[in-house]
């Protein structure tokens, strides 16, 4: 009777996500695409992180930009991503910056620089782990060496030893460049 009447259904809202496409991104030149993102470093004691910024240049894996701090926000990602944008003299409409969903990625901030400054933002889809895949290799480029410590004993140690690998992949870089 009540299937009938067209009273037997989900009374519940079911919210359904939007189909996210996986972004497609190619760069064909320097500074047409980058890719950034935040990481950890160990500190000297337990519970002790360093946070490493770095702006990657997809086309040439060139270091665009990097920093090492002792928080992640907003406002220090969006000062590197201005200083990094006025270094590399990016005009407006020339670039596409590709980052995860972190807090400081979404922030408004950053958001409102990018649009300020004419860069296309680029996101990867919620939940999913493997779509800022240029990112994720630096890292683990970086932290795989046979001479990355277990530790670092203070902040000046991680940006030194970030200075130094950064330094050697612009050699190599410019290296491959040349040929």
């Amino acid at each position: 009777m009540l299937d009938q009447a067209g009273e037997v259904r989900e009374r519940r809202n079911q919210l359904t996500h939007p189909a996210y496409v996986k972004p497609e991104l190619l760069a064909t030149a320097p500074n047409e695409l980058w890719s950034w993102d935040i990481s950890k470093l160990r500190g000297p004691a337990k519970w002790t992180y360093y946070q490493i910024y770095w702006i990657l240049d997809v086309f040439s894996r060139y270091a665009a930009g990097w920093m090492v701090a002792h928080r992640e926000s907003a406002a220090l990602a969006e000062r590197l991503i201005a200083e990094t944008i006025a270094k590399q003299q990016i005009e407006p409409g020339q670039l596409t910056i590709h980052a995860d969903r972190g807090p400081s990625m979404r922030s408004r901030s950053v958001a409102f620089l990018l649009a300020e400054l004419g860069v296309t933002k680029s996101h990867s889809r919620p939940h999913t782990s493997d779509d800022n895949p240029f990112s994720e290799a630096g890292f683990k480029t970086m932290k795989y060496r046979p001479n990355f410590p277990e530790r670092f004993g203070s902040i000046q140690d991680a940006r030194v030893f970030c200075k130094n690998f950064f330094d050697c992949t612009t050699r190599s870089t410019a290296t491959r460049a040349s040929r």
